[in-house]
């Protein structure tokens, strides 16, 4: 199938499904394993009610072998919300990309970027990268399966190789699917010798790579990943790029993520940390009643306050074992009222 036949074009088009102003990749939140939970989600929506939020990377085998509704059920106030999926065999892809879209996704990610050794023993993430045909294949795949966009997320290179050559013919196989989202993290994957964490921290960052990739493929958007701390940053760098993905940011920090909101949609309004407790108590009262554990529901929240005075108090609060158990919501209340009460003393 050539380019100009392929129907997935057809979205991309002026006037298409994807084609449009307001399309949501400007400002995302990465998926992140044992981050990026269905409850980590709800409060991110909170923060920034226009973001992009990804799933945790779920493989094919775990949905196609596994609890379908425990990975795939998610609140409807996080919309839009993208899966993301791991895994290399285009068949089992599309299975999965086609459950993503029975569930209500609004998009599916294929991950080509995580260079841990579980993703390394089942040949996918990070090592795609060494196979941009099957890639292509898997894209293709999971494009006549749904109606979605479908999306990849990638680094620039594998281990020490920074050719660009290299990424350029990666993202250009890919592209001649007719896939026009590119999630860049902006670094190399070491597959060994590095851990997860030395991977978003070692391998340099290089920004004016994925800007001469913007350039190659001019009708094709770029939405940079890695390396963003600082709210300024993010906004030029969404202006310069289509987008920008935040990560541990977003986790550590989380107050960040409204920040980045604020800046890129001053009209859009953010609730104030006292209304965002507020709200998280009827959450978490109805999560509860599902049976789940206050320390998951409340886990995303203990960065929200990180900088201010009493905010190693909210952490305490909110970590400590013995109150958690009491599985009570109202101790988010109690936690808050604890931190406001050391600001106003002297």
């Amino acid at each position: 199938m050539t380019i100009v036949e392929n129907k997935e074009l057809e979205k991309w088009a002026p006037g298409g499904l994807y084609a449009r102003a307001d399309a949501p990749w400007r400002l995302s939140v990465a998926p992140m394993i044992d981050v990026t939970d269905r409850h980590c989600r709800f409060f991110h929506r909170l923060l920034a009610p226009k973001a992009l939020l990804y799933t945790e990377m779920i493989t094919t085998g775990a949905l196609i072998h596994g609890d379908i509704a425990r990975h795939l059920k998610f609140n409807e106030e996080e919309h839009p919300v993208a899966l993301q999926l791991g895994g290399s065999e285009p068949q089992e892809l599309a299975h999965c990309a086609r459950l993503g879209q029975e569930w209500g996704y609004d998009e599916i990610n294929l991950n080509c970027g995580c260079p841990s050794e579980r993703v390394q023993k089942g040949s996918f993430g990070a090592c795609l990268m060494a196979e941009p045909k099957l890639v292509a294949d898997c894209i293709k795949a999971m494009q006549d399966a749904v109606d979605l966009p479908v999306t990849v997320k990638h680094r620039l290179g594998l281990d020490y190789d920074e050719s660009y050559g290299f990424v350029r013919d990666f993202v250009g196989e890919i592209y001649h699917t007719g896939c026009r989202v590119f999630v860049t993290h902006a670094r190399n994957a070491v597959l060994k010798g590095l851990s997860p964490k030395d991977n978003r921290e070692i391998p340099p960052l290089r920004y004016d790579v994925v800007a001469r990739l913007k350039q190659d493929f001019p009708d094709a958007l770029f939405v940079l990943n890695g390396g963003l701390k600082d709210v300024r940053q993010m906004q030029a760098r969404a202006n310069e790029f289509d987008g920008v993905m935040i990560g541990r940011a977003a986790w550590h920090e989380p107050y960040l993520l409204r920040e980045a909101s604020q800046l890129l949609w001053p009209d859009i309004a953010v609730p104030s940390n006292e209304a965002i407790v507020e709200i998280m108590m009827a959450y978490v009262s109805k999560e509860l009643e599902n049976g789940v554990p206050m320390r998951l529901l409340v886990k995303p929240m203990l960065g929200l306050v990180n900088g201010q005075k009493g905010s190693r108090l909210w952490r305490r609060t909110l970590s400590d074992h013995r109150l958690l158990s009491n599985n009570d919501p109202v101790l988010l209340k109690q936690a808050f009222a604890q931190l406001a009460n050391s600001q106003t003393v002297a």
